[in-house]
């Protein structure tokens, strides 16, 4: 876990500046428009790149080394906050800048992403896998927490040229950890046939949709992502309807879902997960329902703020399964490739979700949960938001029942039956 943890302490150290950048640009973008829809475009263009890329890079990690890959990442995104601070310091920063520099983070991080996951099979043994992708959780969950909150209190003292310095010296920091590591590079497969681009590209869909055990697991991850973005892109609407446009109410959500977020990795880390990793991943989905069902029955922070440390609760425990059982099943010089596919389809289902929740709610539920219907209002309420809330709620019970369901797939029960990747190595060997 030596290799692992220190370049993990240097992922963690240069996503808590990501945080610190976002923050200070989203108050700067703010005073400069005083728009939320300048604010929204910012995260459309860190997205918008990444469907396409997703396409190759699964192909590229595979391909070049991954060590070179996680530093060529970081130091593309560190170039960009570069651009910002010179365009900022020339009186010149306009908001264009920082949709294009969005847009070049997103693309190059989501290959510096694929290649910083792909690599951890190869450091980490496998007893320990959930483990390590529990303590990845903490990147984010912590990140979360504690960017914000420093960028907070060293805005009005620097401002947004020293939050920036601030961000590039945690990229020296992450750049550095991996200059001084061997990351374990997996063998070159060599094809005795030469295969198209298209035979490349759809490989991974290929490999996991022959394998019923792997195809179950990727339809039902899917499944639960779906309800789960469904329900989340009305998150933030809904709190406000509900506290007349409270930023503190939303704000104490948010924290609470952090902390909830690194509590659930810190004990993950310190439990190591459950034997049966399946078990795990889907006691996690019903975890995180439960909470959220919860949390969409309530009508105050009294109930949302400890209903939301409950869900991320859940996450680290679901997510680290679930790519535990990715990473034992598939093999070091396939997993660009596979984990790529794989997030081309979660991240279909979620652009679908993002694209029917809005109207969903606005056009039909919301009207729907009228003070005249006293079945609904009585458990809702009425009012802005109860349609909302509806709708979360909806996709709350869901998440639960793919979570049971989960239990009663015979392809899902003979996952862990079979070999992992590294036994059917072993046996190799020993044959």
């Amino acid at each position: 876990m030596r290799t692992f943890t220190l370049i993990w302490f240097g992922q963690l150290v240069s996503t808590i500046g990501s945080y610190m950048t976002g923050f200070a640009l989203t108050l700067w973008a703010w005073d400069l428009t005083g728009s939320a829809t300048a604010l929204a475009l910012l995260g459309f263009f860190s997205q918008l790149p990444r469907i396409p890329v997703t396409l190759v890079a699964g192909l590229i990690v595979d391909r070049f080394n991954r060590k070179r890959l996680m530093m060529l990442g970081d130091a593309i995104v560190a170039l960009s906050t570069v651009g910002i601070g010179v365009f900022y310091l020339t009186d010149s920063l306009q908001l264009w800048h920082l949709y294009l520099a969005a847009t070049l983070s997103g693309g190059f991080g989501q290959i510096q992403s694929l290649a910083y996951q792909t690599s951890i099979s190869s450091m980490v043994p496998g007893r320990q896998l959930t483990r390590a992708n529990g303590m990845n959780s903490a990147v984010h969950y912590g990140a979360a927490i504690v960017g914000p909150a420093v960028a907070g209190m060293l805005y009005p003292l620097v401002g947004l040229l020293g939050i920036l310095l601030a961000d590039l010296a945690t990229f020296g920091i992450a750049i550095a950890t991996l200059l001084y590591v061997q990351i374990p590079q997996p063998p070159q497969q060599v094809s005795a046939q030469l295969e198209t681009i298209a035979a490349k590209l759809t490989f991974g869909f290929r490999y996991v949709w022959q394998q019923s055990e792997l195809r179950a697991l990727l339809l039902l991850t899917t499944l639960f992502w779906f309800f789960h973005d469904l329900g989340e892109a009305i998150y933030d609407p809904m709190i406000l309807a509900r506290t007349g446009g409270s930023a503190q109410v939303l704000a104490s959500t948010a924290s609470a879902a952090g902390i909830g977020g690194v509590t659930g990795a810190i004990l993950l880390s310190v439990w190591g997960g459950p034997r049966r990793r399946i078990f795990g991943m889907l006691a996690g989905f019903i975890g995180a329902g439960l909470s959220k069902t919860v949390f969409g029955l309530g009508r105050s922070p009294l109930v949302w703020v400890p209903a939301q440390f409950c869900s991320s609760l859940n996450f680290p425990l679901l997510g680290s399964s679930e790519i535990a059982l990715w990473m034992t099943q598939i093999p070091p010089e396939r997993q660009g490739r596979v984990f790529a596919a794989n997030a081309l389809v979660v991240q279909g289902g979620s652009a679908i979700a993002a694209l029917i929740a809005g109207p969903l709610a606005d056009q039909w539920l919301e009207p729907a949960i009228a003070p005249g219907n006293h079945l609904l209002s009585g458990i809702l309420g009425t009012g802005s938001g109860a349609g909302m809330a509806l709708l979360y709620g909806f996709c709350a019970v869901a998440m639960v029942g793919v979570g049971v369901g989960g239990f009663w797939l015979p392809a899902l029960r003979r996952l862990e039956a079979s070999p992992t990747v590294a036994e059917q190595r072993i046996g190799s060997d020993r044959g």
